[in-house]
């Protein structure tokens, strides 16, 4: 998988070069590049943002570096593998279903945008070329699309074969797939007894089939507490 990220600080992206992440690149699995859109700029001042029409407070990112940009890393040939995701507060909500949707395109190029967001039209130019993704990671707002970025690369790149160590973690973990959505259960590991706080019993039984059903019965109530909307109807 090739990830492009645009940004104006491009240092913002210095932790993907950690962790699971970095042993991806580092495994060639994934091939990064972190780019500044400022290298798209043709004034001494390098400026990327202008005032708003319609007034209004903040600045606006202009259109045409980011135009520029996505001219050139955008290859017409493989259009149809690439994904621009455009972080963003009034984007859908970001999910683990859809983290698996973008695990598996060629391509995705990440769109951060700071101030009060990017000039409508790159978006809507960038559709007639590739395919773009609007994606939110909650209601609330950050000062630009770089956390949202390292945050979804994370999701999506774990998901990847061959990144993590045991694949079958991806089947117990919350909001996999295979676990209907669900939170996961708690999980325990030694010493058996900590300042006075057990292991629970069942997981020294011994038996598989009831370790199973507890740990089901675990997820299904703490969802029911913490996100009841994960709850099939």
């Amino acid at each position: 998988m090739r990830i492009d990220v645009v940004s104006i600080f491009p240092e913002y992206l210095q932790p993907l070069q950690l962790s699971l992440v970095g042993k991806a690149i580092a495994n060639q699995v994934v091939d990064l590049g972190v780019h500044d859109l400022r290298r798209w700029t043709h004034d001494r001042h390098h400026t990327v943002d202008d005032t708003p029409y319609g007034g209004g407070a903040g600045m606006v990112m202009k259109p045409e570096p980011w135009g520029e940009c996505f001219d050139e890393l955008l290859d017409p040939e493989d259009a149809t593998g690439t994904v621009i995701v455009f972080p963003t507060p009034s984007g859908e909500r970001f999910s683990q279903a859809i983290a698996h949707e973008l695990a598996g395109v060629e391509r995705i190029i990440f769109a951060c945008g700071r101030y009060e967001g990017i000039d409508r039209r790159v978006l809507d130019e960038a559709s007639s070329r590739v395919r773009v993704r609007e994606l939110s990671l909650g209601d609330y707002v950050l000062n630009g699309g770089e956390v949202a970025a390292l945050a979804i690369t994370e999701a999506v790149v774990r998901l990847l074969p061959g990144v993590l160590g045991n694949p079958a973690s991806l089947q117990e973990e919350s909001h996999a797939l295979s676990q209907g959505g669900l939170l996961e259960y708690p999980v325990y590991t030694k010493p058996a007894q900590w300042r006075g706080r057990p292991v629970p019993d069942i997981l020294f039984s011994g038996h598989h089939g009831r370790i199973a059903a507890w740990r089901r019965q675990q997820s299904a109530e703490l969802t029911a507490e913490r996100r009841p909307d994960l709850l099939q109807p």
